[in-house]
């Protein structure tokens, strides 16, 4: 397994729990984080950005690592993560800097993982397209 596996499993698993327990409110508060961050005036990528500065300033690894999971899908280039990170240190101060390392390694393991699997994909046109 690796680190992004692990923690998306964890997350599904607990999820599915979560919601065997059939309680309204509950649900409908993820309904609401659900709709929060879909496409409207704000496009998807935006919402998951601000959602990893509001997380990172928060202090809450697991959603720091949701949020870098979901900008590595809308595909925010390492400058922009690197930008969002310095948003946040610059906010929330000197006490990110801890979660701002382990966000660094999430990033980086994303990236990595997607590489590998980029590199195991068959190629769908030349390799000078882009």
């Amino acid at each position: 397994m690796s680190l992004t596996t692990d923690f998306n499993d964890y997350r599904q698993r607990m999820n599915e729990r979560v919601m065997a327990y059939d309680n309204k409110v509950i649900k409908r508060f993820f309904n609401l984080d659900t709709n929060a961050y879909a496409e409207g005036a704000l496009p998807v990528k935006v919402k998951e950005m601000l959602g990893l500065a509001c997380s990172l300033v928060l202090r809450c690894d697991d959603c720091v690592k949701y949020h870098l999971g979901k900008c590595h899908e809308e595909e925010v280039s390492d400058d922009e993560v690197f930008e969002i990170f310095s948003i946040a240190n610059l906010i929330g101060g000197s006490i990110v800097i801890p979660h701002f390392r382990r966000a660094v390694e999430y990033w980086e393991v994303l990236r990595a993982e997607a590489a590998l699997g980029a590199a195991h994909q068959p190629a769908t046109h030349p390799p000078h397209e882009h």
